[in-house]
């Protein structure tokens, strides 16, 4: 059973910046998938950004060219780089993974079978 712990997160008014980092308890054996999630209150679960083991990724309208996911294999973390924060920003961000690679419905929570507790970042305008 893979283990997802979450740090970074916090308070930074807008147009700030935050840096997210998500550490697997294991070694992945072979390919695997590791995306960041958030959820404002209220809201559903969206996926934000996405990475898979061979450095391919994907990002949320919402976030491109503001943020950044990237992988570091040696240290078993991903890290999401949050750039020009904004007040809809807001919210929990998960950490989610699982073996394989991830190309399709890679929104969807339910191709992820590990996921941290989440930690919170709360942008002020």
């Amino acid at each position: 059973q893979v283990q997802l712990v979450e740090s970074g997160g916090g308070s930074v008014q807008a147009g700030g910046s935050l840096r997210l980092s998500c550490l697997a308890s294991e070694k992945w054996e072979s390919t695997y998938c590791m995306g960041w999630f958030r959820q404002a209150p209220g809201k559903e679960r969206e996926g934000v950004a996405a990475i898979n083991s061979d450095g391919s990724t994907t990002y949320a309208d919402s976030v491109k060219g503001r943020f950044t996911i990237s992988l570091d294999n040696a240290k078993n973390t991903v890290y999401l780089q949050m750039n020009s924060l904004k007040p809809e920003d807001t919210a929990k961000y998960y950490c989610a993974a699982r073996a394989g690679r991830l190309w399709l419905d890679v929104w969807n929570p339910n191709m992820f079978a590990y996921w941290g507790q989440g930690i919170l970042v709360t942008v002020s305008s």
